[in-house]
């Protein structure tokens, strides 16, 4: 067998690793070991007789299984936990998680205009106040509220209308009443006129 010793170096040095990672081709030792300068050795590298083999890395297959079984709720019982239930998941992390994204969706319905200014406020005290569980909780309050205020703006739309049909009511029967003593004033000018002419005629006939 052909001692390729020479080579090895030579290509080592060219691809820049270690003599370990380079792999020259069984089938062409032959013209392997002719190749004792760099170019030479260069060129079998185009010609693809010598290759850099790739780095040996840690595999990440049972790392990826232990997690995904992780995911289904093993390996995590207690002999397996290091360190108190607050510092594994600090409570103040999970309020602050959950308190942002009950004011992030206050100020999107916001800015939406499908709250106003007011009942924005009040529910933001309410979050703070830890009414809220999460968002589904928030999302039903305010529909909530919206079909409150929707039922009293139409109680407030009927009464409204109810008030407007009993002035036109009223003003309608002032006007006929109106009409009405102006009828009487006038019938009762005219039997006034009619007697008073009616003296007359008699003063007239009696100074004859």
């Amino acid at each position: 067998m052909v001692s390729l010793k020479v080579q090895a170096k030579l290509a080592s040095k060219v691809l820049k690793c270690g003599r370990g990672r380079v792999w020259m081709d069984p089938n062409e030792t032959m013209d392997i070991s002719a190749a004792n300068s760099r170019r030479q050795v260069e060129k079998l590298v185009k010609d693809g007789f010598i290759i850099r083999r790739p780095k040996n890395s840690v595999s990440r297959f049972r790392w990826r299984k232990t997690l995904a079984a992780k995911r289904k709720g093993r390996h995590t019982g207690t002999g397996k936990r290091k360190g108190t239930r607050e510092a594994r998941m600090p409570s103040k992390e999970l309020w602050v998680r959950r308190i942002r994204v009950l004011r992030r969706l206050l100020s999107k319905f916001r800015e939406a205009k499908k709250i106003d200014k007011h009942s924005y406020h009040t529910m933001y005290l309410k979050c703070k106040g830890n009414v809220f569980k999460n968002k589904r909780t928030l999302l039903e309050h305010i529909h909530k509220e919206k079909g409150i205020k929707a039922r009293e703006k139409d109680l407030q739309d009927q009464l409204e209308a109810k008030k407007l049909k009993k002035l036109d009511k009223r003003e309608k029967l002032q006007k006929k009443e109106t009409k009405r003593r102006e009828k009487e004033r006038a019938e009762r000018g005219s039997t006034t006129k009619k007697v008073e002419k009616k003296a007359t005629k008699e003063k007239d006939l009696q100074d004859q």
